[in-house]
């Protein structure tokens, strides 16, 4: 039994980095009564903030500036912190020096997804690429610091960092957030379970697994 899950996120985004770890928690409860269930997660880019400049830009006073201030900043960053907290995650905002352009993220995990990695090394960047922003407060528009990253993941870094210095997959990469977009998805995460059910939104484990279930049936 096969269940192929395309997640539409971006790195940047919090509620896709709780939505990351719902999204296993549901695995294993419908792994409980599925042992041998096969699972395919695909990681599809979706940019938060298109505009934000190649070299990114500082974090707080881009926060504020969004949501109003810097009083309803802290506000919304405790809610998201409390959010993640019920699920054992913890954020780190105040580490987080540079709000980075996520192009050169979204295309190192197009790089691992199309180069043969497996399913492991896949999983291993997305939550080092998440951690390393949220938790770490690395910049994750850096190619050196996600050539790094990549390393840690089973690559060789001084070939990543030459391609990432390079613009190849940015095209794709650009192309397929666009059709995304244009395919209606304006939010994330956004998860499509088996080509034919999805669920938007950072839901609960509880949530999900039963849609994982109703898309195997």
């Amino acid at each position: 039994m096969k269940l192929t899950i395309d997640c539409v996120s971006d790195f940047v985004c919090p509620w896709c980095f709780i939505g990351k770890v719902r999204m296993a928690k549901a695995l294993e409860e419908v792994r409980a009564t599925h042992p041998a269930l096969d699972v395919q997660v695909n990681w599809l880019p979706f940019f938060l903030n298109p505009d934000t400049p190649p070299g990114g830009e500082p974090y707080r006073p881009f926060f504020e500036a969004k949501f109003g201030g810097a009083r309803q900043a802290d506000a919304l960053l405790a809610r998201v912190a409390a959010a993640g907290a019920q699920d054992g995650l913890r954020f780190a905002f105040e580490r987080i020096a540079t709000r980075p352009n996520t192009l050169a993220a979204h295309r190192l995990a197009y790089r691992f997804q199309s180069r043969g990695h497996t399913r492991e090394q896949v999983a291993a960047l997305v939550d080092a690429l998440f951690a390393a922003h949220f938790q770490e407060g690395r910049d994750i528009g850096d190619a050196a610091t996600l050539a790094d990253i990549a390393a840690a993941a089973g690559d060789d870094r001084e070939a990543t960092l030459a391609w990432l210095e390079s613009s190849d997959a940015a095209a794709p990469v650009t192309r397929m957030a666009a059709q995304i977009q244009a395919q209606g998805v304006t939010g994330v995460p956004f998860f499509i379970l088996n080509r034919k059910l999805a669920v938007s939104g950072a839901q609960s484990p509880a949530t999900l697994g039963a849609a994982m279930l109703q898309a195997l049936a």
